[in-house]
């Protein structure tokens, strides 16, 4: 959640659910888990394709439950699939404009467009044509990434939403925030003043079957480290042998790594990454408590939007029910 609109600043908090591909602004279910997992039909006997296994969880804003927040996701079987988060941009509220709806319309656009031939599996397309039909007054944060069958998978981002991949226990991608100033990401934006989809980070990265993605909010990334991200993947790793489905897996890692970002953002003694960034910005406590040998901690109450995955073959995954 970030705290400014973007005039040249709208953004403060951003987040609400949409799981499921979604056609208009309806509410979806808060605080819910969900999965999908789906295979590539195969068309290249040479080469072993693959597609995303995956499992969701969003835990809302303790102040936005009844709402359910302002973040908003989909995922899509398309292809090796498709996946993405927008975090809608709290400051919009003081203007009284609901900042879900931009949020929920923008997601609800992409996973509509998904297949679009102009679009053409560009994440960065995707973008731009979710953005133009987006009719909201509000402003968001973004990512979107896409997996070829052969693995390749293409990454747009325009803010602060991000995305991790991890091989063998170690992060070795993971994607940059955009900001104009602290708690002021780049925002995909109904105003002129706002970024578009030429200001998005665009990546490309070969994934390997066994590859595991955590995407977020920021709600996510500014609470909880990337080492702890990895050790929660790990700790889960060997519940999977007593896991009857691999896709409840990914599931189970979704909802602890949400429970654990909410856990730290209710900690006021937990120094958290967003905390010490705001120190690296000189945003501290007063001088007097320095002297004390105090200073600024505490994780960020904010909307939480988790999406974890498994890179597998599409031959063994199995299909959605």
């Amino acid at each position: 959640m970030a705290n400014s609109i973007y005039r040249a600043s709208i953004l403060q908090s951003y987040s609400q659910l949409l799981f499921q591909p979604c056609l208009s602004n309806k509410h979806c279910v808060p605080k819910k888990t969900n999965l999908l997992c789906f295979a590539s039909s195969q068309l290249n006997p040479a080469r072993s394709e693959v597609s995303f296994c995956i499992g969701t969880h969003l835990i809302p804003h303790p102040n936005k439950v009844e709402r359910g927040g302002e973040d908003a996701f989909f995922v899509s079987n398309f292809k090796g699939g498709v996946i993405a988060v927008a975090d809608g941009v709290s400051g919009w509220a003081e203007q009284n404009v609901d900042p879900s709806l931009f949020s929920k319309e923008i997601m609800a656009n992409a996973s509509s467009l998904v297949g679009n031939l102009e679009v053409n599996y560009d994440p960065q397309i995707l973008i731009r044509k979710a953005h133009a039909a987006t009719c909201s007054k509000g402003s968001a944060t973004a990512i979107v990434a896409m997996l070829e069958r052969n693995g390749t998978m293409k990454v747009a981002s325009v803010g602060d939403c991000g995305l991790r991949v991890i091989r063998k226990g170690q992060i070795i991608f993971s994607t940059t925030p955009q900001e104009h100033y602290f708690d002021c990401p780049y925002q995909l934006s109904s105003e002129l003043v706002g970024q578009t989809y030429l200001d998005a980070v665009v990546s490309s990265v070969e994934l390997v079957e066994g590859d595991t993605i955590v995407m977020g909010s920021d709600g996510l990334f500014d609470n909880v480290f990337d080492g702890e991200i990895v050790s929660t993947l790990a700790a889960h790793s060997d519940v999977v042998e007593a896991v009857a489905k691999l896709h409840d897996q990914y599931v189970m890692v979704a909802k602890a790594l949400a429970k654990l970002a909410s856990n730290h953002s209710l900690d006021s003694r937990f120094d958290s990454p967003y905390t010490i960034e705001a120190r690296s910005k000189g945003l501290d406590v007063p001088f007097w408590k320095k002297i004390l040998g105090m200073k600024l901690t505490g994780g960020k109450l904010d909307d939480i939007t988790v999406i974890v995955g498994q890179v597998v073959s599409s031959a063994a995954s199995p299909q959605p029910t």
